[in-house]
């Protein structure tokens, strides 16, 4: 088996976008913390997960609370840091939202609830229902590949890709989609 360093090389060849988790502590202020293991779950009901350090602080503030899904554009990596524990003088402006404290400028925001919470070994997983989402059109992410931000440079084809390549009424595995061995 891999010790624990190599192991975090290896996950840190997948590319990820950046996102800031954002909620409310119990003495009314908004925090947040800067977070790469964000996915989508699903679309009925509207599901995400957020996977946080279990001895960080952001952990212990998330609890049972509503949070927002910050994801940030390229030009934000100063937000990222900031929240990453490298405070950066200018300060954070953040947006009003009933459901969670939020921050300005995102690529997109998703705003949730509580779904559910699981034991992740050394991290928490907590899934949220969205509430509500926000996107902010013509700007690129911000990503995360091999312990560097990064900007996702010009696309690599003129296609749109429109839908999942594994859904069953549209997709490469189809219901009636015999799957045979390469062999």
């Amino acid at each position: 088996m891999t010790d624990g360093r190599k192991l975090r090389n290896v996950f840190g060849q997948f590319a990820s976008g950046v996102t800031v988790v954002t909620t409310t502590a119990a003495d009314g202020t908004p925090h947040g913390a800067t977070v790469t293991a964000f996915t989508s779950i699903s679309l009925e009901p509207r599901l995400c997960q957020v996977t946080l350090t279990r001895t960080s602080k952001a952990c212990a503030i998330l609890g049972d609370n509503n949070f927002a899904v910050n994801i940030l554009a390229s030009d934000q990596d100063d937000v990222a840091l900031h929240f990453a524990g490298r405070p950066r003088e200018e300060p954070i402006r953040w947006g009003d939202h009933e459901i969670a404290p939020s921050l300005d400028g995102n690529l997109a925001t998703l705003w949730c609830t509580p779904w559910a919470q699981y034991d992740g070994g050394d991290h928490i997983i907590f899934i949220g229902e969205i509430a509500d989402a926000e996107i902010a059109e013509h700007r690129n992410p911000l990503l995360f590949f091999r312990s560097t931000f990064h900007d996702i440079g010009p696309t690599s084809h003129d296609g749109l890709w429109t839908h999942s390549g594994d859904d069953p009424l549209t997709g490469w595995f189809g219901a009636n989609a015999e799957l045979r061995p390469l062999i």
